[in-house]
């Protein structure tokens, strides 16, 4: 696939109120009007570059949604101040009371505590099962299934989903996909691949810093708008909106998005295979042995590489706490939950960001208790990481100094 969405991201510009090279923020909850029909209009959404109320619009949030639709190729594009504050009011705006939701079993264990122990108070059922089995995925569409949902790289295992392969499946049953691709932005493009939704956490990879909260829902401009319709529109009526300030400085570190993926991929590359050479149960898209490898390669952005994050099964949660306290120690990283930092992030999801999902079904999935989650961060020197890395595992005795292939 081409890599244009860096390019169209590259090619949007905007001036500030006096010439700045950066857009001037809209500090301002409220807005003013000469006209009191161009307010009626406003409220009834017939005006263009009218703002009413932050809640509803603002120039620095359209700023960052047509960045964001230019990089993941959508015609539109709605901020919001959280990740699951997009997921929310996505499948709220979508489904209904009675209606069926099929869900990847991994996923972010926020977004499964709310469809599993949230959606069923208003009478919206979901079905989780292995998105990598179309089949499974097919056989379980009902009559009143109204999305298909999944992550394009799952959070925390890294299954891969076959976005065009379900985008068919979802076509052939007039139903929505809604893809959440946080874990690979310009890796994986959705909705070239059939997505009729893409969804991030803004948080992670897109804003880098560790700084802020946010998200975006990307798709038509028809289902944009009616997220933001003042009478029923679920983003609206929600109430999830993004700071002003947030969405501006958002938007500056989106300008070196393509730049940080190149570097979080090449660095989880090399750390992956080394550690699977040095016989550890490494999980990666970008391994040969990873089962959805191919699947990987056919739909990827080939310059960005298999993405940031890597999952290493090290047998128990206790070897697994006193490895990533023992990085911490020796500044390798935070033992922290989330992604897309400078510095490596290190957590066992099964007692962190996947603990809403019940330990019984952790385990049917494959998610054990010694599993650590690895984002890997923007380390200069990697082999100098692989060493230091190295030497906590073998100071723990978690890996066999026999073991290691030279």
């Amino acid at each position: 696939m081409s890599h244009k969405s860096s390019n169209d991201l590259q090619d949007l510009q905007y001036f500030g109120e006096y010439g700045g090279v950066n857009p001037s923020i809209s500090d301002s909850s409220t807005y003013t009007f000469i006209s009191a029909k161009t307010m009626f209009d406003t409220f009834e959404g017939n005006t263009e570059g009218c703002y009413l109320y932050s809640r509803h619009s603002s120039p620095s949030n359209l700023y960052l949604g047509e960045a964001l639709a230019a990089l993941e190729g959508t015609e539109s594009a709605n901020v919001t101040a959280s990740g699951m504050g997009a997921i929310t009011a996505v499948i709220l705006q979508i489904c209904s009371a009675g209606d069926h939701i099929i869900s990847s079993r991994t996923i972010y264990g926020g977004t499964y505590a709310f469809m599993k122990n949230f959606l069923v108070k208003f009478g919206i059922e979901t079905s989780f099962l292995d998105i990598t089995d179309l089949d499974a995925v097919e056989n379980a569409i009902r009559p009143n299934t109204k999305l298909i949902y999944c992550e394009s790289v799952s959070n925390p295992l890294l299954e891969v989903a076959d976005i065009s392969a379900l985008s068919r499946i979802a076509k052939k049953n007039k139903l929505q996909l809604a893809v959440d691709n946080t874990f690979s932005p310009l890796t994986i493009t959705p909705a070239k691949l059939g997505a009729d939704i893409v969804i991030h956490s803004l948080t992670k990879f897109i804003n880098g810093t560790s700084d802020c909260v946010a998200g975006v829902v990307c798709g038509t401009t028809e289902f944009c708008l009616g997220l933001k319709d003042v009478n029923n529109g679920a983003g609206m009526l929600l109430g999830s909106t993004l700071d002003s300030l947030r969405a501006s400085s958002i938007l500056k570190n989106m300008r070196t998005l393509h730049i940080r993926m190149k570097k979080h991929s090449k660095n989880a590359q090399f750390l992956a295979e080394n550690f699977e050479r040095d016989g550890l149960r490494i999980v990666y898209p970008g391994l040969s042995s990873h089962p959805g490898h191919l699947i990987m390669e056919d739909q990827m952005n080939p310059e960005y590489g298999y993405g940031g994050l890597i999952t290493m099964d090290v047998g128990s949660l206790e070897n697994a706490n006193a490895l990533m306290e023992l990085m911490q120690e020796r500044k390798l990283g935070y033992l922290a939950v989330s992604l897309g930092f400078y510095k490596t992030l290190f957590s066992a999801p099964g007692s962190s960001t996947s603990s809403e999902i019940p330990m019984e079904e952790q385990q049917e999935m494959g998610l054990g208790n010694g599993l650590i989650r690895f984002s890997i961060g923007l380390d200069d020197d990697i082999e100098r990481t692989y060493e230091l890395m190295k030497k906590c595992l073998l100071d723990l005795n978690i890996l066999d100094i026999k073991s290691i292939k030279v």
